[in-house]
């Protein structure tokens, strides 16, 4: 009797059994993106802090670069002399060194946040890693309650109560592995955002290194100006304007020079129909001529050195002396000015179709001849633009590559013709 009382009993807990859903549920923990903090939570606090210090530094400085650039503009309003000129110099050092000083405070806060990113990955791997420890747990415990039938497990209790209690227990360690499974996820993507956050940090570092060492070039240039100004001047304003004259009467000789020749190289070609089997040449298809995108100085920049002398009708780009130059379009050589001094400017003018042509200026070997067809691409010579070499010229401060766009002969931006990285 006793004996079937207890069937009965375990028939009338399975069908409480069939009634019962599990609900994956996480019931005992919830992860906020803190789980397994440790100790290096306060390790990431004070980075954090010093981040904020930095970046508030940044502010500082760059406030003081915008009241010299104020001071500059201020001075260009004034007529052309020597002591204007001086002035100008002198502020447009002192804010490249605050840019410099700027830079490498900006260099540092990403260090800090790489740091700091660092041990966030840290962290994450460490919650992955207890995450799939208590996930294997669960899954033992629930495949070793799995391995008994209910039937037997009814059999060993004397009464209803306990019995519901281990299946309630069943029920929490599959919730708790559901929210396990979840939590492992969540802190998956976490890690891999904080690997991401993490790589283009260190981009950005890699690129603000390359652009302070521009700026100091560009800084070196600025005082070579200033100095080769003293010299040639001998701090006297009648020289300056004696100076002054002299080299906007040779900046107009190559520029009537460029212009003359393009005009009478172009009605040539035209004649000849020699633009019939040529590439077309249309807004944003200029290659670059190098690698380097680094400009140091815009197309009509305010803050061109020789600006007293003529507008900047070009672009600077930051090219090492003696790198090759590559042909911006196929086209043909209209001029390829040698020089052997110092003093003398030599340049490659290349005439394309559609009314464009490419100047290549300061340049240190020339390898093409005048009316030779180019194709985009080829090298056409060295770059140069270092004071004191051959083919400089007089407006140079240090290595670089003056590069000009023409359409129908009227200079016009460069960027708006070369073709963007990311098209």
């Amino acid at each position: 009797m006793l004996k079937n009382k207890k069937y009965i009993f375990i028939i009338g807990v399975l069908c409480s059994i069939l009634l019962i859903t599990p609900v994956f549920v996480f019931a005992h923990h919830t992860y906020d993106g803190q789980l397994g903090v440790g100790g290096n939570q306060d390790e990431i606090n004070i980075l954090n802090k010093k981040i904020a210090d930095k970046q508030a530094k940044v502010k500082e400085i760059e406030k003081s670069i915008s009241a010299y650039k104020t001071k500059i503009n201020q001075k260009r309003l004034e007529a052309v002399s020597l002591s204007n000129q001086m002035s100008i110099l002198d502020n447009r050092i002192v804010q490249v060194e605050l840019d410099i000083e700027a830079t490498e405070y900006k260099m540092d806060t990403l260090q800090l946040e790489i740091e700091a990113l660092d041990l966030q990955v840290g962290k994450k791997e460490t919650v992955m890693f207890r995450q799939k420890k208590i996930i294997g747990d669960l899954l033992r415990t629930i495949q070793q309650n799995d391995e008994k039938k209910y039937i037997e497990i009814a059999a060993s209790y004397e009464n209803f109560s306990e019995f519901y209690n281990q299946v309630q227990y069943i029920e929490t360690l599959e919730e708790g592995l559901g929210d396990s499974i979840r939590t492992l996820r969540l802190v998956k993507e976490e890690l891999e955002e904080a690997q991401e956050q993490k790589q283009e940090r260190k981009d950005t570092y890699e690129d603000m290194h390359n652009d302070l060492v521009y700026k100091r070039e560009e800084l070196d240039q600025q005082i070579f100006v200033k100095e080769d100004l003293l010299v040639q001047t001998h701090a006297s304003e009648l020289t300056f304007k004696t100076l002054l004259g002299s080299l906007k009467k040779e900046y107009q000789q190559v520029e009537n020079e460029i212009s003359g020749i393009e005009n009478e190289v172009r009605r040539k070609l035209e004649a000849q129909n020699k633009f019939k089997n040529v590439e077309s040449v249309e807004q944003s298809k200029l290659s670059w001529p190098s690698d380097c995108r680094y400009v140091t100085a815009y197309f009509h920049d305010k803050d061109y050195p020789f600006r007293h002398i003529f507008e900047h009708n070009a672009i600077d780009l930051a090219i090492a002396h003696g790198t090759p130059l590559k042909a911006a379009a196929s086209g043909y050589v209209a001029r390829a000015r040698h020089c052997s001094t110092a003093k003398c400017y030599s340049y490659v003018m290349v005439v394309h179709s559609g009314g464009i042509s490419t100047v290549y200026g300061h340049m240190s070997n020339i390898i093409v001849t005048e009316d030779q067809y180019v194709t985009r691409g080829d090298v056409i010579g060295y770059s140069g633009g270092r004071p004191g070499t051959n083919g400089a010229g007089p407006f140079t401060t240090g290595a670089h590559l003056h590069m000009e766009v023409r359409k129908n002969g009227i200079p016009v931006n460069p960027l708006n013709y070369l073709v963007k990285d990311w098209d």
